[in-house]
C-alpha cells in the first residue's frame, strides 16, 4: 500500500480526519508519514507486518520500523515511544506496563516493567488520624506516583530487537520537537482537564494554555523532546541517573512526593515465567503477577470451557449469564489473594487448577444471578481506566502485546518541571485501606498492601493465542478492572463463536467484578438480553465505552503468514496498520 505526505488510503472501515497546516519540511516529505495530516484506518490487511494502537502516528511509525527491518519487538518499543509524545493520556515515560512476547524461537517472554512504591511508601500512607481514607492523596498530585518502570521497560525489550535504539526512538523526538496535530477528541480532553493541569503542577505544563484547544492544533513538547534525547544518548541512564533523576527529584521536592534520586536508580524491569495454558486446541500466553489479568483470564475461560458455550449463541441471555458468573468468581479470588509475588505468596496454582474451578461453579445455576455477597474468594490451603494497549506482529513469527499505563487519565495531572511528562498515579492501584475501593471500583486486602520497593496489582493483560505452536492474535486493551473481562469476551467470540476480529473487537462488551454487584454494559448491548438478565435478578448498570480493543490475527500456511488482519476499535482514535 502506498502512501505520501498528503494522503493514505485506507482499507476496511475508515474514518477520515484531515488536519492542517499543509506545510512540512523536505524530510517529512520523505518519511510518507505527515504528523500534520494523517488518516485512521480501523482495518488493515498485509502478509508481512501489523500494527494497532491507540493512534495512528503511533502504528504508521511501528510499521516503518518493520519495514526498515525490524521486527515485532523493534516496532512495539517504537510505537511506544511515540505514543509517549502523540498520546500523552495513557502513552508514557512516567508510568510503567508489562509486555507478553513469542519469538520467532518460539520462546513465550514476559517483561514487567510496573511502576514500584518509593522507599518511604508505607501501609497507611493514605489514612488520616482517624483512619479515613485520603483518596485525593493516592489519585491525584504528586503523592500518588509510583516510581516509573516504562523506559526500563523499553530496554530490557531491546535486546530482542534488531534495530539500534537511536533508529527506534529518534521519531519520538522528532514528533516532540517539531509537534503534530492534535485530535478532536485530545483537543476536548485538554480542555477538560485544563483547572487539574494547573492545580496539580509546579511549572505550568505546555497543555495548558490561553485559548481553548481545537482539532489541527500543534502540539509542541521541547522538554519531553530534550527528555527523550539524553534516554537516545546515555541509555537507562539518561533517564534514572543524571539530569531527567534530578528533574524528577526537584519535581518531588516542590509537591512533596516521595520519589527519590535512590530510588531512580534502583528501578529494574524483570522478566518473569509466562502463565500458559491450553483452551480449545490453542495455547493462551498471560502476564504473571502482579499483574491479575493472566490468571484471571485463565480461570474465566477454565470455567467456561467444558459448558458448551457456543451452543448457547452469542450474547443471548445464556451465555452472557455463565460469562458474568466466571467474571464475577474471579473477581472475588483477585480481591482475597492477588499481589505482587515478590512480596506476598500468591497460590497461583491452585487458583488456576482445574479442581479449584470447578468447585468455584458448584453452586452456578442457569438463569438465576448469584448474589456477590453469597460468593466469597475460594478456600485455599496455604501454598499471588486510562490506560493503553499496542498489538504487533511479523513474517517471522514473533508478536509482542504491550499494556501501558499512568492509570487515570493523565496519571497523577503532574508533569515533571523541564522534562515534560506525565507521572502515574498508580499507587491508587495498592489497598488504601481493606475494603475501600479504588478509582476503578476494585477492592483489596492485605496481599495488596502498601510497601516499599513493591509492585501495586495491576489488571492489564496484554496477550497472546497461538494456533498449532504460531501466534494466532494478539489481543489487549485499556479499562482498568474491565481489562480482562474484554479480552476474554474478545477471545471467547473468536474461538467459541467464530466471529471476525472486527466483529470480535466492536461487538457491545458487559463486564462484572464481583463488587460493586452489577452488570456494567455498553449503550448498544442488546435490550432484550439486558432485560432478560434483570429478570434472573441481575442489576444492570449502563455506562460508557468499555476499553478500545487492539487485536491482530495471523493465519499461516504451513511455515509462510497467508494474512493479517489488524484491528483497531471503533471506540477512540485507534488505528490498524500492515503490509
Amino acid at each position: 500500500m502506498k502512501r505520501n505526505s498528503f494522503q493514505f488510503i485506507a482499507i476496511g472501515c475508515l474514518v477520515c480526519i484531515v488536519f492542517g497546516p499543509n506545510l512540512v519540511s523536505a524530510q517529512e516529505k520523505k518519511s510518507a508519514i505527515d504528523p500534520y495530516q494523517f488518516t485512521i484506518q480501523k482495518t488493515a490487511l498485509g502478509k508481512q507486518g501489523a500494527v494497532s494502537s491507540a493512534h495512528p502516528l503511533a502504528s504508521q511509525i511501528g510499521l516503518s520500523m518493520l519495514k526498515k527491518g525490524g521486527n515485532a519487538f523493534d516496532a512495539a518499543i517504537a510505537t511506544q515511544l511515540v505514543l509517549a509524545v502523540v498520546y500523552p493520556v495513557a502513552g508514557n515515560l512516567g508510568g510503567g506496563g508489562f509486555l507478553v512476547g513469542y519469538t520467532e524461537e518460539k520462546k513465550a517472554i514476559t517483561i514487567d516493567y510496573r511502576e514500584k512504591a518509593p522507599s518511604a511508601a508505607s501501609k497507611n500512607m493514605y489514612l488520616d488520624s482517624l483512619e479515613n481514607p485520603l483518596l485525593n492523596l493516592s489519585q491525584n498530585g504528586h503523592l500518588a506516583s509510583g516510581v516509573p518502570g516504562s523506559v526500563a521497560g523499553f530496554f530490557a525489550a531491546h535486546q530482542y530487537g534488531k534495530l539500534s535504539f537511536t533508529e527506534l526512538i529518534q521519531p519520538a523526538i522528532d514528533l516532540a520537537a517539531n509537534g503534530f496535530a492534535i485530535t478532536a477528541s485530545q483537543a476536548e480532553s485538554f480542555n477538560e482537564d485544563r483547572n487539574e493541569f494547573i492545580q496539580y503542577n509546579t511549572v505550568l505544563p505546555v497543555f495548558v494554555k490561553s485559548q481553548p484547544w481545537k482539532a489541527g492544533d500543534t502540539l509542541i513538547q521541547k522538554d519531553l523532546a530534550a527528555t527523550l534525547i539524553r534516554i537516545r544518548d546515555k541509555g537507562l541512564k539518561g533517564f534514572y541517573e543524571g539530569e531527567t533523576a534530578e528533574l524528577i527529584s526537584a519535581e518531588m521536592k516542590r509537591g512533596k512526593g516521595l520519589i527519590t534520586k535512590e530510588d531512580l536508580t534502583a528501578y529494574k524491569a524483570i522478566e518473569r515465567e509466562p502463565i500458559q495454558f491450553d483452551y480449545k486446541d490453542h495455547t493462551i500466553i498471560g502476564m504473571p503477577m502482579p499483574s491479575s489479568g493472566g490468571l484471571l483470564i485463565k480461570q474465566m475461560l477454565k470455567m467456561i470451557e467444558d459448558r458448551h458455550i457456543e451452543s448457547l449463541g452469542f450474547q443471548t441471555p445464556a451465555s452472557v449469564q455463565l460469562m458474568v458468573e466466571v467474571e464475577r468468581r474471579a473477581f472475588a479470588d483477585r480481591a482475597e489473594f492477588m499481589g505482587d509475588q515478590d512480596y506476598v505468596k500468591v497460590p497461583v496454582q491452585t487458583l488456576g487448577s482445574d479442581a479449584y474451578l470447578k468447585k468455584r461453579m458448584i453452586d452456578f445455576i442457569p438463569g438465576k444471578a448469584t448474589p456477590s455477597t453469597q460468593i466469597s474468594p475460594g478456600n485455599i490451603n496455604p501454598e499471588s481506566e486510562e490506560t493503553t494497549h499496542l498489538s504487533v506482529a511479523d513474517q517471522y513469527g514473533n508478536a509482542v502485546g504491550v499494556t501501558t499505563t499512568l492509570n487515570g487519565g493523565y496519571g497523577s495531572k503532574t508533569v515533571v518541571g523541564g522534562a515534560g511528562f506525565f507521572l502515574n498515579n498508580e499507587m491508587d492501584d495498592f489497598t488504601v485501606k481493606p475494603g475501600v475501593p479504588n478509582m476503578y471500583g476494585a477492592l483489596g486486602k492485605d496481599a495488596n498492601a502498601i510497601s516499599p520497593g513493591k509492585r501495586m496489582l495491576s489488571s492489564m493483560s496484554p496477550t497472546i493465542v497461538l494456533k498449532h505452536n504460531k501466534p494466532y492474535l494478539v489481543v489487549g486493551t485499556p479499562g482498568g478492572t474491565t481489562i480482562p473481562t474484554s479480552v476474554f469476551q474478545t477471545i471467547v467470540n473468536i474461538i467459541d463463536f467464530h466471529q471476525t476480529p472486527k466483529d470480535a473487537v466492536n461487538n457491545p462488551k458487559f463486564h462484572h467484578q464481583w463488587l460493586p454487584d452489577e452488570v456494567m454494559i455498553e449503550h448498544d448491548f442488546s435490550i432484550n438480553t439486558a432485560n432478560d438478565l434483570k429478570s434472573m435478578g441481575y442489576k444492570i448498570g449502563n455506562r460508557g465505552e468499555i476499553g478500545r480493543t487492539e487485536v491482530i490475527q495471523i493465519e499461516w500456511k504451513k511455515k509462510k503468514v497467508k494474512k493479517m488482519e489488524a484491528i483497531g476499535d471503533k471506540r477512540g482514535d485507534d488505528d490498524a496498520e500492515a503490509y
